[in-house]
Order: C-alpha cells, then sequence, then structure tokens
C-alpha cells in the first residue's frame, strides 16, 4: 500500500495497493455499474441517477449523499483501456475532479491498483465544502475503504 499527498496550488492524491487478482479481474470489477456504490464508505449514500457502462465517453450522474449534504455529480470517462481509465468531473462540488485509476499486472499474477487524484476548490461555501471532504484524512479513509472492499471482492474469486 502506498500513498501520496502533494502540496501544491492543485492538490494531488495518489494511493496504490496490490490486490491478488488478474487485471481482467479487477477491470469487469470496476466495469460493474454497482461498483460506485460499492465502492462509497458509509455513512455517505450514492444515489444513482443515470450510469452508462464503463467505455469511452461514457456518463454517470449521481448525488452523493453526505448526511443531509447533496452533492449532484456528472462524470465523464476517458483513456477507457485495459489498463484503466479516468473519471473526469462535468458538473459537480468541486471545481476540478480527475480520478485516474490504472491496474497494473504483476509478475505473479496479482494486479496494483494505482489511483491518481488531480482536483481543485471552488471558491465560496462549495470551496469550504469540498477541502473537508476532499481533505487528505478524508481521501485517506475512502481508498482504505475502497481497498478493502475490493481486496474482499476479488480475492474471495480466486
Amino acid at each position: 500500500m502506498r500513498f501520496v499527498v502533494h502540496i501544491s496550488t492543485m492538490p494531488v492524491f495518489d494511493y496504490s495497493f496490490v490486490v491478488a487478482a488478474s487485471p481482467e479481474a479487477v477491470r469487469e470489477f470496476h466495469r460493474d455499474t454497482s461498483a460506485l456504490r460499492r465502492l462509497t464508505p458509509p455513512p455517505t449514500i450514492v444515489q444513482l441517477h443515470s450510469i452508462e457502462p464503463l467505455g469511452e465517453g461514457s456518463v454517470s450522474e449521481f448525488t452523493l449523499w453526505v448526511g443531509p449534504l447533496p452533492l449532484r455529480w456528472k462524470a465523464v470517462h476517458r483513456n477507457v483501456s485495459e489498463r484503466g481509465f479516468t473519471d473526469v468531473q462535468a458538473a459537480g462540488p468541486a471545481a476540478k475532479w480527475e480520478h485516474t485509476h490504472t491496474f497494473l499486472p504483476l509478475p505473479d499474477g496479482r494486479t496494483e491498483v494505482r489511483e491518481h487524484i488531480e482536483y481543485e476548490h471552488k471558491p465560496g461555501p462549495w470551496g469550504l465544502v469540498t477541502r473537508l471532504l476532499f481533505s487528505w484524512p478524508s481521501l485517506w479513509f475512502m481508498f482504505g475503504y475502497r481497498r478493502s472492499v475490493t481486496k474482499r471482492a476479488l480475492e474471495r474469486r480466486s
């Protein structure tokens, strides 16, 4: 497990872990339209509005309920390949959000999952909200949860 936070004008968050599953299995896990719900840690609730199967240019529209606060989100998928994909916020709470998922095959049949996020905050009240929600501790908790869910789902199948 590896994570890095870069301090700069544009926040960057990097996190990686290894799962005992093939890159194909990891890719299929992420292609499942229920993956977003499975990978979102409680107490956040995901309300799906429209989820297209993962593909170049596919769109996902959903609301993340953080307590009583609704965060409406529209993500467009780019650079979809066998090695991963990037979801780009087309509309949502942040000024910018680009999350790249990379699935790297390891010689022993396992896969390294790398998560890379570049984001910016909006000014005003939404900026305060995203500074709290996308702070280093919050992102670290979220991706630790995602690691656990991914490993539990995929390593059980192996």
